[in-house]
């Protein structure tokens, strides 16, 4: 994970505590324990099929569906647009995993395999802000 990016989600899982949605707080608190085996390192130095705040993913669940949406901060949430915060349970699910990787996640409608088959990055703000 891009040190900026954890940096960042760590703060914000430290004043998100307050969510109200029990399945929101769900996923907080997964996202919060994969954070403290997460492997830090420079931006310079990340891989690009690695899902992070921006990128645009495709996902296949069980065969079943298959779902292409960008990552972004809560703050930047458009449904709409396909443009999903990082604290909902699939935003949660996937940020930090990569290209063939395959992970279950326990979401509203119970526990699903998702496979990711791509992602594309969005050019990164080099300035990334931390604001909170």
């Amino acid at each position: 994970m891009e040190k900026k990016e954890y940096v960042y989600l760590k703060r914000m899982l430290n004043i998100s505590g307050y969510a109200v949605d029990y399945e929101i707080q769900k996923s907080l608190i997964k996202l919060s324990d994969e954070l403290k085996t997460a492997h830090i390192i420079e931006e310079e130095e990340m891989p690009e099929d690695v899902v992070r705040f921006n990128s645009i993913v495709t996902v296949i669940s069980d065969g079943q569906w298959e779902k292409t949406f960008q990552l972004v901060p809560p703050s930047k949430k458009d449904e709409r647009n396909n443009k999903i915060s990082v604290f909902t349970p699939m935003g949660a699910a996937l940020f930090g995993y990569a290209v063939d990787d395959i992970l279950l996640w326990d979401f509203p409608m119970g526990m699903k395999e998702l496979k990711i088959i791509e992602v594309t990055q969005e050019t990164h703000d080099k300035n990334f802000n931390v604001i909170i």
